[in-house]
């Protein structure tokens, strides 16, 4: 990945600023901090601009919005990340009841964990799909979500709290990919493994695959592992609809196989079925797709840039 297209994979702020925000929140109500957001994302957008820019272009040259309104939509995609989050700070500290989730295609995963086989959960990054691993409960199979090793220890600490109430332990994306053996252990004893399947964690295999008007690289991790083990795929996206509420999507990701398909095969159609359904969730919430960075491969050197 060049310059122009890496990201950071830690939550911005200080652990003092973190715990404070905790502590904050312990005795104060989360919109609070939606009002304070607010008022604070202006400035963000003038001193980072280059995120700003990936995400103007998006609405720009993806979705094919007029300037203004590519830059008020930048302005609400900034405010809504950063409501989503204080979310996740607010449930660290506590106030896991005060938010509602709706699950659509909840069947699908009744369906799989209800079988001996283990499967992938592949998430990505619209919406907050984190919050639902603090939010949601299940009783049948352990979850083991692929996370960014590089958070600060308030994150981690708060991570490890939220998640264990939830039957949810974490596999760190580690430099020695050590990490690798935790999850083919965890498929072959037929459980559950979450991986967000919009970035690279660790490995430099992708797939190209037409999304929303351009080629963008999936990375191959998750597709490739449902090839090698047989094992079936859910797409989740937890959106937020607003203070209160989620909407969290479940949608098998399936493609029609023969059986002499290669596995470089199915695997690149796997990776394209998931691209389609991301597609069509970013195109129906596209002020909650929080990728900061030139996520096509197209160069974007001549496209549109936001103005000061």
């Amino acid at each position: 990945m060049n310059g122009s297209r890496q990201w950071k994979g830690n939550t911005g702020g200080s652990p003092w600023g973190q715990k404070a925000l905790i502590l904050l929140f312990r005795l104060l109500d989360v919109r609070l901090g939606y009002a304070v957001m607010a008022c604070v994302v202006p400035f963000y957008m003038i001193f980072s601009r280059r995120a700003c820019n990936a995400i103007y272009r998006f609405f720009r040259r993806r979705l094919g919005y007029t300037a203004m309104r590519a830059t008020v939509c930048t302005y609400k995609n900034h405010f809504a990340f950063g409501q989503v989050i204080l979310d996740r700070f607010a449930v660290f500290a506590g106030k896991r009841r005060f938010f509602e989730t709706e699950i659509v295609g909840n069947e699908h995963f009744r369906r799989l964990t209800a079988g001996d086989k283990g499967f992938i959960i592949a998430g990505a990054h619209v919406g907050n799909f984190e919050i639902c691993g603090y939010l949601l409960t299940q009783e049948r199979k352990p979850i083991h979500a692929l996370v960014y090793a590089g958070e600060t220890k308030t994150v981690q600490k708060n991570r490890v709290r939220a998640f264990r109430s939830r039957r949810v332990d974490m596999i760190p994306v580690t430099a020695d990919m050590s990490h690798l053996f935790a999850i083919h252990d965890a498929l072959q004893k037929g459980e559950i493994v979450s991986m967000p399947c919009d970035r690279n964690l660790g490995s430099a295999k992708t797939v190209a695959c037409d999304f929303m008007g351009g080629k963008a690289d999936f990375p191959a991790g998750a597709f490739a592992l449902a090839t090698h083990f047989d094992v079936a795929i859910l797409a989740i996206f937890v959106i937020k609809r607003s203070s209160r509420k989620y909407t969290v999507y479940v949608r098998p990701v399936e493609i029609a196989a023969p059986a002499d398909m290669s596995k470089r095969r199915k695997t690149e159609m796997l990776a394209q079925a998931f691209a389609g359904e991301l597609a069509d969730v970013v195109a129906r919430y596209p002020e909650q797709w929080f990728n900061y960075y030139e996520f096509w491969k197209t160069a974007q050197s001549d496209a549109p840039s936001f103005r000061r």
